[in-house]
């Protein structure tokens, strides 16, 4: 049997990065043997007995001595069973059983079974992206087919068997492109038609859709904040085809793509004793968080006071940057997460505080110790905070005008994003200080009521920034070209710059 060196292409997994990995097979006299080398975890040392079986099952023979498989480059940690099938074509190019000749041409990832069948990968979408800018083919397990269809069929092949893809590398047999999928888009549920009263509210919502703002509703039990929170998606405008892949990239790391919510955007409600890794992501091998799964989508933290206040801290810089980045002794991966925050909370520990229909039984001190669990430059990254009480809210023997539905407050939402994409490409609240400065300028009576409120409240400089976005996301709604008083006045109304529930 002739034996050389085989050089074959696959990719890791370090966050949603998918570097590419280089395997070397040299095959030399001695005992026989099959060693990983090249920061292998166990997951990829156990390829040994894999692979092995694979290729003895699919009828091929495995090289009599010393298989040395080295995967490169050596710094860069590698784990899971995603290069199973890279190594088996390697060691059968090694052995010449298959010609070495095309496989510049290929990526392969895959497990492999004891039979030689291909099982699917986590992470696979975003190699597969990669792959594509890369100008290469992918070989990849059937299993992925529907993950797959998402980025192109003209650059990936599918595969159920090891025999399948040595037969398409010795031209007997061209693998299948596969067919696209057309995922379905979630019809919508929850109207903001259902919402009776709370007007204040609903204006609030529209505004929050319409420039990405965070927001966090404070008021009595019952008063519509969780309901009024699960409304927002369907305010908002559909994912752009590269956001809908970016967010289906992130599901693919843990290998469950929502496929019932395809082009709409996700929501995320974890509970208060979320931990901070199940938060932003975290663990051994990092793995993304509920921040990262609500990407371009809504993340909504309820009874946001009962969340452990170092868990709230680490969405700090999250909520600034759009970009979570998790530290670990093998390296540091990064994850995206350009979510929405929508939060709500009671006034105090009983939820009547303020409340003139409820006697509120808590202490003062206690009142205190409940708002305090809530850091002020956390608060400072919310750019409103709204009031509900429940004189905002219908007696059940009025007459109650029908209320807009969802569809039609989009609309006007999706107008208002139209021309912030058209003016700064991006949304009102993730604009930067430049195109602040050229698209957020009060006129001289706005400036008059911004600069009162910022010496009354002592606005620190971020809020100060918050309000004039959101004046910016009023004023679009309002096809208005310029900031005045109005726009400022109701963008400082609900941001006015005191503890929650006061």
């Amino acid at each position: 049997m002739v034996m050389q060196l085989a050089t074959v292409l696959t990719r890791a997994q370090a966050g949603m990065a998918a570097p590419q990995v280089t395997i070397e097979v040299s095959i030399t006299g001695g005992l026989p043997a099959l060693g990983i080398v090249g920061l292998v975890e166990t997951a990829v040392r156990e390829s040994r007995q894999r692979v092995r079986a694979a290729i003895e099952q699919s009828g091929f023979r495995f090289p009599d001595g010393r298989v040395t498989v080295n995967l490169a480059p050596g710094d860069l940690p590698k784990s899971g069973s995603r290069f199973d099938l890279a190594i088996a074509i390697a060691i059968l190019a090694g052995t010449g059983q298959i010609p070495a000749t095309r496989l510049d041409h290929y990526e392969f990832l895959g497990e492999l079974a004891f039979s030689g069948g291909l099982r699917p990968v986590t992470g696979i979408l975003s190699a597969l992206i990669q792959t594509k800018s890369a100008a290469r083919i992918c070989i990849i397990p059937a299993g992925c087919a529907r993950e797959a269809a998402l980025v192109d069929a003209e650059h990936i092949l599918l595969a159920d068997h090891l025999l399948d893809v040595v037969r398409h590398l010795q031209g007997e047999h061209r693998l299948s492109c596969g067919n696209p999928v057309d995922y379905p888009v979630a019809r919508l549920v929850e109207d903001l038609a259902d919402v009776n009263g709370q007007h204040q509210a609903r204006r609030a919502l529209e505004i929050a859709a319409a420039g990405g703002h965070n927001l966090l509703m404070i008021g009595p039990p019952g008063t519509g904040k969780s309901m009024l929170a699960r409304r927002l998606p369907g305010l908002l405008p559909g994912m752009t085809s590269d956001e809908s892949l970016e967010t289906a990239a992130v599901y693919s790391l843990l290998g469950a793509i929502p496929e019932k919510l395809w082009c709409r955007r996700p929501f995320r409600a974890p509970h208060h004793t979320a931990s901070a890794v199940a938060l932003v992501g975290g663990g051994s091998n990092p793995r993304p968080g509920e921040i990262s799964l609500a990407h371009n989508g809504v993340l909504f933290l309820d009874e946001l006071p009962e969340y452990s206040r170092p868990v709230l801290e680490t969405l700090r810089e999250p909520l600034e940057f759009g970009r979570v980045s998790i530290s670990r002794a093998s390296g540091t991966v990064e994850f995206p997460c350009r979510f929405q925050l929508i939060a709500a909370m009671n006034p105090c520990p009983c939820g009547f505080s303020g409340d003139p229909k409820h006697m509120c039984r808590c202490s003062p001190d206690r009142v205190r110790q409940y708002r305090h669990r809530i850091s002020g430059p956390f608060l400072d990254r919310i750019d409103m905070r709204l009031m509900l009480s429940r004189e905002m809210m219908p007696r059940f023997d009025e007459d109650t005008a029908i209320n807009e539905s969802s569809e039609i407050v989009r609309g006007r939402v999706e107008e208002a994003v139209s021309l912030q994409r058209r003016r700064s490409d991006c949304l009102n609240a993730h604009l930067d200080e430049a195109a602040m400065r050229q698209w957020c300028s009060p006129d001289a009576q706005g400036r008059k009521v911004l600069q009162k409120a910022s010496d009354h409240f002592a606005l620190s400089g971020r809020a100060r920034a918050s309000a004039l976005r959101v004046a910016r996301t009023i004023a679009d709604l309002s096809h208005c070209a310029d900031i005045g008083v109005r726009q400022m006045t109701e963008a400082l109304a609900l941001r006015a710059d005191r503890a929650p529930g006061d």
